[in-house]
């Protein structure tokens, strides 16, 4: 059985890259840790019971660079030269995933992921799905000038410089900042 998974997961190594076209895809095995560096827009990352990475948006608006490298159980996403003024991306990971998220400036939601998450977004809103707080271990959030709103924590802080760190009984961490903006664990 462990040679035929690591012959499985070998099978699925490798590197998709498409310009202009939507939606890009792979199989990719759940329990993974995905690293992503987004383009400045409006993303959308939901988790999903399929086994796959998919990244989809109007592919007339523009030609986004997708790129996917998967060696194993993880991946490395990249999503470039997306266009201004109201674009839209959708990602979809399988619902238990590790992320690790990098995002310059948009809206970043994160809804339906089960598992460790990473994410920073310089400048903008991130909404992030937490579920069940006892699911953590660790949780810090914070934002450098803004709103921090985790109503999972009951935690609610605007101004400058405002963070919260806690502890937990859970198995996952949390790590979520905003430079300038809005911060909301929900």
């Amino acid at each position: 059985v462990l040679i035929f998974s690591a012959a499985l997961l070998a099978a699925q190594d490798g590197t998709i890259e498409k310009i202009g076209k939507s939606p890009v895809e792979t199989k990719f095995p759940s329990g993974g840790r995905i690293r992503m560096d987004l383009c400045s827009s409006g993303i959308d990352v939901i988790g999903k019971e399929s086994g796959q990475l998919r990244v989809s948006y109007d592919p007339g608006r523009g030609d986004v660079k997708v790129r996917i490298r998967v060696s194993g159980d993880r991946a490395d996403l990249r999503v470039t030269d997306c266009p201004r003024n109201n674009f839209r991306v959708t990602i979809e990971v399988p619902k238990s995933s590790a992320l690790y998220v990098r995002m310059f400036a948009g809206e970043l939601n994160v809804k339906d992921v089960t598992g460790d998450k990473d994410v920073v977004l310089h400048f903008g809103q991130l909404t992030m799905d937490v579920g069940k707080p006892d699911s953590y271990a660790r949780v810090d959030a914070s934002v450098n000038s803004g709103d921090l709103e985790a109503s999972a924590f009951s935690i609610s802080k605007g101004g400058l410089f405002r963070s919260f760190d806690r502890s937990g009984p859970g198995t996952y961490r949390v790590h979520a900042h905003v430079g300038a903006g809005q911060l909301e664990l929900r």
